[in-house]
Parts: C-alpha cells; sequence; structure tokens
C-alpha cells in the first residue's frame, strides 16, 4: 500500500512492525472462536514483465505463524463495495462509505466498527490509523463494559 515517508516515520514511532513480502494465506482460532494466530506465505519479486513490473511470488515451503489476537484486514486504495452493501441494516453513504460515528468510530450495527477508506474513501494512512487507534478504544471500552 502506497505511504508518504513521514507516515511509515510516524507508523514505526507507534511501534508498527511492517513484514513486506507476506500474504496472509490462513486465520487461526482458538477453542473460544477468536483468533490466535495467522499464518503467512513469504513472497519474493518474480521475474518482470512486459512492463516492466515484478510482481510477488510464494516462496515455496516458506509459512510464517504470527500469534494474534486482533486481525484488522486493510487491503488496496478504495473501499470493496461488497462489504457495505452485503450487510444488512449497515448505514452507508452516498459514495458507499460506511457510516460511523465520528468519535467512536462506531457503525449503526453496534459490533461492527470501520474507519479509514472504507469510511472516507481514499484517504492517508495516518487519517486510517488514527481511525484504527480510536476504534480500538472504543472495542476495548465496549468488551470491558460487557464483562463487568
Amino acid at each position: 500500500m502506497p505511504a508518504r515517508v513521514e507516515e511509515v516515520h510516524h507508523a514505526r514511532q507507534e511501534g508498527v512492525t511492517f513484514m513486506t513480502l507476506h500474504n496472509p494465506v490462513e486465520y487461526i482460532g482458538d477453542e473460544h472462536g477468536h483468533v490466535s494466530a495467522m499464518r503467512l506465505q513469504r513472497m519474493e519479486l518474480g521475474e518482470p514483465d512486459a512492463s516492466g513490473r515484478r510482481s510477488p511470488v510464494p516462496v515455496e515451503g516458506d509459512i510464517v505463524e504470527l500469534p494474534v489476537d486482533l486481525v484488522i484486514v486493510s487491503v488496496g486504495v478504495s473501499p470493496n463495495p461488497i462489504v457495505p452493501s452485503s450487510i444488512k441494516g449497515l448505514d452507508v453513504s452516498r459514495r458507499g462509505t460506511i457510516v460511523v460515528d465520528d468519535e467512536l468510530m462506531q457503525s449503526s450495527i453496534s459490533d461492527i466498527y470501520a474507519g479509514g477508506d472504507i469510511v472516507r474513501g481514499g484517504a492517508t494512512v495516518i487519517l486510517a490509523m488514527g481511525d484504527g487507534r480510536r476504534a480500538a478504544l472504543s472495542m476495548a471500552e465496549a468488551l470491558l463494559s460487557k464483562n463487568k
């Protein structure tokens, strides 16, 4: 995903670790159905095509298992219209983006939070990261209040 130099710098300051040329192939759940790990296929750049572009190709047998407790899927640079249109009861804008509360990042369906391009349309990584942080805090508060 394209990013400006300062966006990468700020992300690293926030503790983000970039794993380039890795492709998710499996999400692993624990006995309670919660995500506990994901498997990533290591990739390498293949031979250039007719345009000179080198596309990623799998490194045979090189799978990495990464322990996780949350997975946020974030791919592409424009929202996928299938996601918001396929969830009954989800408020969607005229542009096809998910409508959320600007502070909580919570949608019209209480357990669905959204941010980044699916809310804003095409925007910067920094804005998406801020949305993700607000959504994560809101999710944590909601989960903690349910467990009281």
